[in-house]
């Protein structure tokens, strides 16, 4: 697929992945008239209504579903109920709409969180069925495995070329440091950046740290999409990660040192570790598309980290918001 010729819908195309996601795709030639982001203003994703319009009026040849509701264990566990409705409702909705208004391609972006819990390390895309989710987040993964069942579908009985992706957790410039909804990563640094600014002796950081977990730079995800949806038309789910393996223990004491912070890490055991391991096996992408992460993971912290300290100083001299370059 030539992306300079098609007219593609980014849906989160305003979020942390889709900033980065446009950029890139524009790098590669697409026009900014072919580029459409629909605002969460304009278009409800949940509303079946909203989605028919989006397409009536956007009138895609491609559409990549970034868009999705989703947080941290803390929220998964608050939320279980929204985030199956809201992201199964947008997944159907913009897949059925795909197949009534004959889309060329439509990409899904799933989540490496519809693995089994117990899923061997490094996980293969074909162990994605051999098991039930790590409760705390398995109404999200659960509802974003089910739309790989649609598309497989649609497939088999409409001919939609339907594409599925499991990317590990994502980090980088531009994250969302909110400590209730944000991920690890981000969370991480924002506990340390306070503790350091606060003259704190000590954070307290969730669960036991020996869970692992697997990360891939945003810069990298989004080449990984643009490629994907350039050069792959498989049925299969693909697994797009950085192919290491880190435990929260050894992933703080890494932020500790990078941010400055000199106190004790306190571990409040009482609170969930999540899914034990997560690593995955990313042979496939590599050898589909030719796609392999290339950001180093201590560049990538130390480039979050500094966009966090900017954002953050910016925010207390009263910007409300920084340039795209920023990111």
């Amino acid at each position: 697929m030539d992306l300079t010729k098609e007219r593609m819908v980014v849906t989160g195309g305003a979020g942390f992945l889709g900033k980065h996601l446009q950029r890139e795709l524009r790098n590669r030639g697409v026009k900014p008239e072919n580029l459409l982001i629909p605002s969460i203003e304009d278009y409800d994703l949940t509303c079946e209504a909203a989605v028919i319009r989006m397409y009536e009026q956007m009138k895609p040849t491609l559409v990549i579903h970034l868009a999705a509701e989703v947080g941290g264990i803390g929220v998964n566990r608050q939320k279980p109920g929204r985030f199956f409705y809201a992201n199964m409702a947008m997944g159907l909705h913009l897949i059925e709409q795909a197949r009534i208004h004959g889309l060329k391609k439509f990409v899904q972006i799933g989540t490496i969180c519809a693995y089994p819990k117990w899923t061997p390390v490094p996980f293969k895309e074909e162990d994605l069925w051999r098991g039930y989710p790590e409760q705390t987040n398995a109404p999200y993964g659960v509802a974003k495995k089910a739309l790989l069942v649609m598309l497989h579908a649609y497939r088999q009985q409409y001919g939609l070329n339907g594409i599925y992706l499991l990317p590990v957790n994502l980090y980088g410039p531009g994250d969302n440091f909110d400590l209730q909804t944000s991920h690890v990563i981000p969370a991480l640094i924002r506990k340390f950046c306070t503790a350091v600014d606060e003259g704190r002796r000590e954070v307290v950081l969730w669960g036991t740290g020996s869970a692992s977990r697997e990360f891939l730079y945003v810069k990298d995800a989004a080449r990984a999409i643009a490629m994907i949806a350039e050069k792959y038309d498989g049925p299969d789910p693909v697994n797009l990660g950085a192919g290491f393996e880190i435990t929260i223990k050894e992933l703080a004491e890494k932020i500790k040192d990078m941010t400055g912070f000199a106190g004790k890490i306190v571990w409040d055991t009482t609170q969930p570790d999540g899914q034990p391991r997560r690593c995955l096996d990313t042979s496939r992408a590599k050898e589909l598309f030719g796609f392999e992460a290339q950001t180093p993971f201590d560049e990538g912290l130390c480039k979050t980290i500094e966009w966090w300290k900017t954002h953050r100083d910016k925010r207390k001299l009263g910007c409300t918001a920084l340039s795209e370059e920023a990111v």
